[in-house]
């Protein structure tokens, strides 16, 4: 996360930008529009456009991952089932999250945009006819191994529990989990470099804080619609109208003007890996703020165990499940809101430490809570602490990698990230399993207060990152 304190050195690395002001008199002007300005991100039409297009984007992904997981679950009665699907959509960021970065560094972004959001498309049309038609599926030999593996798989894990893998249609739900997934990869990565693209410089910080807060709103609106429609319409009908979001996102991209990607990466697939790889690990701000965030969402997970405290422990039921998950995303949105009205922190590196000690500290008022409504109110409070250190941790990442490495950064970021939140399922549900959900839940927030001051300790250049606001050199 970008920038430190005025008087300290700058950081090596800047990122050409034509759209800079030449003058420090001007580059003052700027800074103090942007201040009074919480909107400034949505005078720029490509932010605009690139927003709500990624608000639909992620809205009909929710939805699609919702109903999948219900549908699997329908069929199968089974847990392990369930942990397949994660799998299934983990292992396509883990394999090609570097390779997709080093795509999005070498061809145009908004072009990758458009294509994966194609091949997303139809994926999920296919996804809707396999859902519409499994009842009518040839019973290929290809097909039935693959449930026999399928329920392997599930013994192993649940010799117990009754569960079933006869619909022939599994298979290819997780052959195109598995494919929509990798096209998304490369599309994540390209996303991530083009945001910063579509406004100047100076105005990204503010568009940072906005797209955390869509991103969110995405998060509440998209699990909520798709549990009316599995009710109302049916699996098909969501995996078709998560098809039509795709082509909307395609759609509102295509009049986005020609952005100056800068330089474009010459070197081989491998050199240029180890090229993001190297300036990850030599911008300790950067692998310190990425470090952090993992191992903050790996440890002080608690969603992953939700249904087991609405069920045994606040005894709040199916209604009170939805409340409880939608309940991080609210804090997280009306934070976001709150920060983009607010001035530019002026100490973000501290900022970022205690907001993750404030999501480690909520973590643990969560477990040990029997109260409803305490325990809403933690997870309101995981939210908005959350919602700060994606802000602070999203704006440095950007601003301190130069345009010809956004790609491969991004991809980086993904890699911690994206895969943290599903490991971070495993290790709560592991952790649960032998010690309770209750000491599962505490110790990982314990653990999160503890990963705190070994970052700010390990890298002590975390402590003083400054303003945000300011153009980082």
């Amino acid at each position: 996360m970008p920038e430190r304190r005025s008087h300290a050195p700058p950081p090596p690395y800047e990122e050409p930008d034509a759209r800079r002001p030449e003058t420090a008199e001007q580059t003052l002007v700027d800074l103090r529009q942007a201040r009074r300005d919480p909107y400034a991100a949505f005078r720029y039409s490509a932010f605009v456009f690139y927003s709500l297009g990624n608000c639909i984007s992620i809205a009909g992904r929710q939805m699609l991952t919702v109903a999948v997981e219900w549908e699997i679950y329908a069929r199968t009665h089974s847990a392990t089932a369930l942990g397949l699907a994660g799998a299934a959509i983990a292992t396509p960021v883990v394999l090609l999250s570097l390779p997709a970065g080093h795509v999005a560094d070498r061809y145009s972004r908004k072009r990758i945009i458009i294509l994966t959001q194609a091949l997303s498309a139809v994926c999920s049309v296919a996804l809707a006819l396999v859902s519409w038609k499994h009842l009518e599926l040839p019973p290929w030999s290809i097909l039935n191994f693959g449930n026999d593996v399928l329920r392997s798989i599930a013994t192993v894990f649940e010799r117990h529990a009754t569960f079933q893998f006869d619909d022939l249609s599994l298979p290819l739900i997780y052959f195109l989990l598995f494919a929509t997934t990798s096209a998304r990869t490369f599309g994540w990565a390209a996303r991530a470099a083009f945001l910063p693209l579509t406004v100047p410089r100076d105005v990204f910080p503010n568009a940072a804080t906005w797209n955390s807060s869509i991103f969110q709103l995405s998060c509440v609106v998209g699990p909520a619609v798709a549990g009316l429609l599995i009710v109302r319409a049916g699996f098909p009908f969501i995996y078709a109208f998560e098809s039509l979001c795709a082509l909307i996102f395609l759609l509102l991209v295509l009049p986005i003007k020609k952005v100056n990607q800068g330089a474009r990466v010459t070197l081989g697939a491998l050199k240029s890996l180890r090229e993001g790889l190297r300036f990850v690990w030599k911008t300790k701000v950067i692998l310190a703020t990425l470090t952090l965030d993992m191992f903050a969402v790996l440890l002080g997970g608690a969603t992953a165990l939700l249904p087991v405290f609405a069920k045994e422990i606040l005894h709040c039921g199916p209604i009170g499940l939805g409340w409880l998950r939608a309940s991080p995303a609210v804090g997280a949105i009306i934070m976001g809101v709150v920060i983009a009205y607010l001035p530019p922190m002026r100490h973000a590196g501290k900022t970022l430490l205690w907001s993750v000690t404030g999501f480690g500290l909520a973590t643990i008022a969560f477990g040990i809570s029997r109260s409803f409504w305490l325990s809403l109110s933690m997870l309101f409070l995981t939210g908005a602490f959350d919602s700060v250190s994606v802000i602070v941790r999203h704006t440095l990442v950007q601003l301190l990698t130069p345009d010809e490495l956004r790609g491969r950064i991004s991809a980086v970021n993904n890699i911690f990230i994206g895969t943290s939140n599903e490991f971070g399922a495993l290790e709560s549900g592991l952790t649960a399993a032998v010690f309770g959900p209750v000491l599962s839940v505490v110790g990982g927030g314990i653990g999160t207060i503890l990963v705190v001051l070994a970052v700010a300790f390990r890298w002590p250049q975390t402590r003083r990152i400054g303003a945000l606001d300011r153009s980082l050199k």
